[in-house]
This record gives structure tokens, sequence and C-alpha cells, in this order.
């Protein structure tokens, strides 16, 4: 994913999923359509997850409390 919505939480009192719930929430409802992708930092989850219909994975690149949501990328998408 090279474009995407980054989201801040760093409510203690909110469990990861339920973060990952409103983010994809306030996705959906800014860009018309759910996330496929949510991107996370590699110590909040061990392995890939779903959250809903929405893919949950780990990666070293993203900050704690913080969340990359997007779409994934086509193969043979063509930009124009």
């Amino acid at each position: 994913m090279k474009e995407g919505m980054l989201w801040l939480d760093a409510d203690k009192g909110r469990q990861l999923t339920e973060k990952i719930e409103r983010a994809v929430d306030y996705y959906e409802n800014k860009y018309g359509h759910l996330p496929e992708l949510c991107m996370v930092n590699g110590n909040s989850i061990e392995q890939a997850m779903a959250v809903g219909k929405v893919q949950v994975e780990p990666a070293k690149n993203i900050l704690p409390h913080h969340f990359w949501l997007g779409m994934r990328e086509r193969e043979n998408a063509t930009r124009h």
C-alpha cells in the first residue's frame, strides 16, 4: 500500500480491535467505501488477522498507536 489514511488512537482505555473499528468507520465515512487493509505496529499483533471485513497486518514501519488504512495495490493497476 503506497497511499492511505493514517489514524492515531493512543487511548489506553480502548482495545486494539475497537481502535481499528473506529478508524475503519471514519475511513468509510470519508471515502465512501471500506478499506481493504489496515497496517499496525508490529508489536501490536504477532500475525495478520481480520477485524470485520478489513485485513489487519503488522508492519515494522508503523509507529505505535498509528493505523494506516487503505486499499491493496493491484499488480496490473494502471494509473492515469
